[in-house]
């Protein structure tokens, strides 16, 4: 799965978030729902035009993020 089939940045869409494709749903809005303790299928209930593909499409962007962040410690 590529992540460009399922997330898009348009900047006419959300102004420029990242969102699923088809769609109005930022992605970040998305892992905050599985962050505060949403199951995948309370979202997919909740959302009847999410699949279990865009649901990983979103963690794994999030995980592309984070291992692209390059955080270096400032001395003491």
């Amino acid at each position: 799965m590529s992540l460009s089939e399922r997330i898009i940045v348009d900047p006419e869409i959300l102004a420029g978030k990242p969102v699923i494709r088809g769609t109005r749903l930022a992605v970040e809005f998305i892992l905050e729902l599985l962050a505060a303790g949403q199951s995948e299928n309370e979202i997919l209930a909740n959302y009847p035009g999410l699949t279990h593909e865009d649901i990983l499409a979103c963690l794994a962007y999030a995980s592309y993020l984070a291992r692209e962040y390059k955080a270096f410690p400032i001395p003491a």
